[in-house]
């Protein structure tokens, strides 16, 4: 039988990435998608789970971007219903909030492919199972979950960039946020968001930004960064089975 995930999405060109979309059909997940910006969320309670990515918004900026509160309060009741829930980029710092955690911005922006490692959390966590304990993340976000967190909070991933690559929480293995975009590193999703994203980028400086290096990384490490993501999505249906 198949397996039913809400999924919110909170700009037209930022979806669920190809990665997800051919690991949801391998393992006859359904991927109920809803824009955010312009749709209604529906009742979470009828779903087995639910999937948040990435955006523009910051978690604070409720005034700017209205659809965040009725987000917010769907990412609540899935904690409290203790559903699955997997969060990339904007879903992962939003879950964190829903947890109690603060998120700000970063000490620094972390766009592109970079490496990041799996913390003592990590290697024991059911997520990483099968993944080397150094591995290649896709990244695109100034902000981030900051420290000190919840003591129920788990860090499972952290990184030269970003301290908080990956939470989870203690004995609720299938409530996973994770900083990285790993999901759309596929090159084609890739050099979409570096087009569809180019004012966003451009407010840094431009030595820091080569978007013919991130996509010489993304043809480099594709193979790779699909084959891990297998591994790290067929790990999540096992965790939630």
């Amino acid at each position: 039988m198949s397996k039913q995930f809400l999924v919110f999405q909170h700009m037209a060109w930022e979806g669920p990435g190809q990665y997800l979309i051919r690991s949801a059909k391998k393992f006859n997940v359904n991927l109920h998608i809803v824009e955010v910006w312009h749709r209604p969320i529906p009742d979470i309670s009828s779903y087995n789970g639910v999937i948040v990515l990435g955006g523009s918004s910051n978690v604070d900026q409720e005034e700017r971007y209205s659809f965040l509160k009725a987000e917010k309060e769907a990412i609540r009741q899935a904690v409290e219903l203790d559903m699955p829930y997997l969060g990339f980029c904007l879903g992962h710092q939003l879950l964190a909030d829903a947890l109690g955690a603060k998120v700000g911005p970063s000490f620094r922006h972390s766009i592109g492919f970079i490496e990041g490692r799996l913390t003592k959390s990590g290697l024991e966590h059911p997520l990483f199972r099968g993944i080397p304990c150094s591995f290649p993340l896709f990244k695109w976000h100034s902000q981030a979950v900051l420290q000190p967190l919840p003591k129920e909070v788990e860090v499972l991933v952290t990184s030269a960039d970003c301290e908080v690559e990956a939470i989870s929480v203690k004995g609720r293995p299938h409530i996973i946020g994770l900083q990285f975009d790993n999901q759309s590193a596929d090159y084609e999703d890739v050099k979409e968001w570096l087009e569809a994203d180019r004012d966003w980028l451009s407010s840094f400086p431009r030595s820091q930004i080569e978007p013919i290096s991130i996509l010489a990384d993304a043809r480099r490490l594709e193979g790779v960064m699909e084959d891990q993501f297998g591994i790290l999505f067929r790990n999540y249906m096992a965790i939630i089975s």
